[in-house]
């Protein structure tokens, strides 16, 4: 079953739609559930939603995989770049904007921050009060700029995020300012980190040897914070929903199973 509610984000002066997929059998029990968000909402659920005809059907990966959660699906911004925005915790280099076919003479990125800061300080809130949640079982899951602001908001709150996913990074995005975060944050609280790249992904001008370059260059900062973690060099994996929606399952596994 899922639920959707229309929220603020206060700071950024936005409303945005979340959809609350609850795990079956929800309403006829008293149990709390472990609580994941995720990013892109409009590509998790239903094939006839996403943007490229294929979603990552997340209520058949937690079924393969077994797990009882509710799943937070926040939607993109879809106007102009602010996907970007919000996605970047901050500005990038114009060599991005370059790289990705955009005007240089605007900025991407920087709204990051105000974009964690609501899922911790508003929609987290909201969502414990409202479902039956166990309110220290928090993850995040993403890809692509939804992994580089899954990764940024682990570092920045690693006491809430305590298990994280990461797929099809676009580190590249904001490569200096991410790999300098992490190295200076504390992430002795993370129970989990899964991480990966496909060996084929392609994102405008930027294609398979910046995007394992980038994901390679963070697992050597990784490596240094003594956490477990899980780096995986995808073979021949695409940058798409139907690429993470085949590897979910097993990452969903690694992040909660023992």
């Amino acid at each position: 079953m899922i639920e959707t509610h229309l929220v603020n984000l206060t700071e950024l002066n936005r409303e945005r739609m979340v959809k609350v997929l609850l795990p079956k059998g929800y309403e006829q029990s008293t149990k709390n559930y472990p609580i994941l968000y995720m990013h892109d909402a409009q590509n998790l659920f239903r094939d006839e939603d996403a943007f490229f005809g294929a979603s990552w059907g997340i209520e058949q990966c937690l079924k393969e995989s077994e797990l009882k959660l509710i799943v937070v699906g926040i939607d993109c911004n879809t106007v102009g770049t602010k996907r970007n925005d919000e996605y970047g915790p901050w500005i990038s280099d114009k060599h991005v904007n370059k790289g990705l076919s955009m005007d240089t003479s605007i900025d991407l990125g920087g709204e990051g921050k105000l974009y964690i800061d609501f899922i911790v300080k508003e929609l987290k809130p909201f969502i414990d009060s409202k479902y039956r949640t166990i309110q220290d079982d928090t993850a995040m899951a993403g890809s692509s700029a939804g992994g580089l602001i899954s990764t940024y908001a682990m570092c920045k709150y690693p006491h809430i995020f305590k298990k994280v996913a990461a797929l099809s990074n676009a580190y590249w995005f904001s490569q200096n300012d991410i790999e300098k975060f992490a190295e200076r944050s504390d992430l002795s609280a993370i129970d989990r980190f899964y991480f990966d790249v496909g060996t084929r992904e392609e994102t405008a001008t930027f294609g398979p040897d910046e995007y394992i370059h980038s994901n390679v260059s963070f697992e050597k900062i990784i490596k240094k914070k003594n956490i477990e973690y899980r780096f995986e060099l995808v073979e021949d994996a695409v940058h798409n929903e139907k690429a993470w929606r085949e590897r979910f399952p097993s990452i969903l596994h690694y992040l909660y199973k023992n």
